[in-house]
């Protein structure tokens, strides 16, 4: 057969560009090969009013799936003597092109749900979909799970529930109630508030202390100490009832108190209760300005009205290796610059490296390019 191809062929191209070349002998006849035809025949198949045919070996390749296997003679019509399914003719030719080329394309224009409902008609995996369709394919089926659970979420849920099981949803999405809303900006109020005010309470003030050196002003916090002392009170006691309301509607008591935010709100609050108890004097300033040290900790009580940071705490958690990995290469870089600047500079008598951990700050806002180097430059002037 090959060989008889081979022969009339090149005639075939010349008639088809209107020359024949000059020939001693007749042209060969088509092709006649009956006998490679002897157990295949032409199929019709009927897809909701559309015909396709095929032919039965094209689709007896795939023995597992429907149209492969005997499973396709229940949809046989003995009348119109052709195989009727009533399905989707649109994606039916992604299907039948399956079975001519072995190759599974994803049609972008079509419903992913009703693409998964035909091949799961026809018996065919979507598993083997090809590479250039796959990631597509993936993507569009990650997009629907993502928005099934979003629609059940948002659903109102007519089982009974109970206070407790009330109070927590409410705290975990405000949206679903008025009260919860109104709570939810309550708190974001006061915790923008906490966090302005630490701020404010060390600005000057303008009016000179007494007992303190000429030109010394006086902040804010300590000449009006009786307010900002009832501003962090108001703050603390909102974020305390919080705290325990959350606590007490924790479905697991114990994995509330060992998360993250649950610490964060009891470092937010506990610096104020611990200095009601505790005198301001010498022994005990130190520890006394670490506890005030610890309230800006509440501006982390943010995440928990904000969808964007806790998005970025995610990712941050999701990166942990690759950052870690940064960090450690910057220290390598650090450690061996600040060595190499070290030796380079202990035989001169200006240097102001006094050990390699003295160099480190220089290499690290070299390698930042974040300031003046000439600024920090040794007053050496050979360097």
């Amino acid at each position: 057969m090959a060989g008889g191809v081979a022969a009339w062929l090149p005639f075939a191209r010349a008639a088809a560009i209107g020359w024949m070349p000059v020939a001693s002998m007749p042209m060969p006849l088509p092709p006649n090969d009956k006998a490679s035809r002897t157990h295949d025949r032409l199929l019709v198949l009927n897809v909701s009013g559309t015909r396709f045919q095929t032919w039965r070996n094209t689709l007896e390749r795939f023995p597992d799936t429907l149209l492969g296997s005997a499973e396709r003679d229940f949809f046989f019509h003995d009348e119109s003597k052709e195989y009727f399914f009533d399905r989707d003719p649109a994606i039916f030719r992604h299907i039948l092109n399956f079975y001519r080329t072995g190759k599974l394309h994803y049609p972008r224009q079509e419903c992913i749900s009703a693409y998964d409902e035909e091949l799961a008609f026809f018996g065919i995996i979507p598993e083997i979909i090809s590479d250039c369709c796959y990631e597509e394919y993936k993507d569009r089926r990650r997009n629907q799970r993502d928005d099934q659970e979003s629609d059940q979420s948002n659903e109102p849920l007519v089982l009974d529930l109970s206070f407790r099981e009330r109070m927590w949803r409410a705290f975990e999405n405000p949206h679903t109630s008025t009260k919860a809303l109104v709570f939810y900006y309550v708190t974001g109020f006061f915790i923008a508030v906490s966090v302005l005010a630490n701020v404010v309470e060390t600005v000057p003030c303008g009016a000179a202390a007494p007992g303190r050196r000429r030109g010394e002003e006086l902040p804010c916090g300590e000449r009006y100490a009786l307010a900002f002392f009832c501003l962090d009170t108001a703050c603390v006691m909102i974020f305390t009832v919080e705290y325990l309301l959350r606590l007490l509607a924790a479905p697991s008591r114990w994995h509330f108190v060992k998360s993250v935010m649950s610490v964060i709100d009891v470092v937010a609050i506990m610096p104020y209760y611990i200095s009601l108890v505790m005198t301001e004097n010498e022994d005990v300033s130190g520890a006394f300005v670490t506890l005030r040290v610890f309230r800006v900790f509440r501006i982390f009580k943010f995440s928990r009205h904000s969808a964007g940071l806790r998005i970025l705490g995610y990712t941050l958690k999701s990166c942990a290796s690759e950052l870690g990995f940064l960090l450690f290469s910057l220290s390598m870089a650090i450690i061996i610059f600040a060595t190499i600047m070290f030796y380079a500079e202990k035989g001169s008598a200006a240097n102001k490296f006094t050990s390699i951990p003295a160099a480190f700050w220089y290499t690290i806002v070299t390698m930042r390019l974040t300031r003046d180097l000439e600024a920090h430059q040794p007053e050496d002037s050979e360097r």
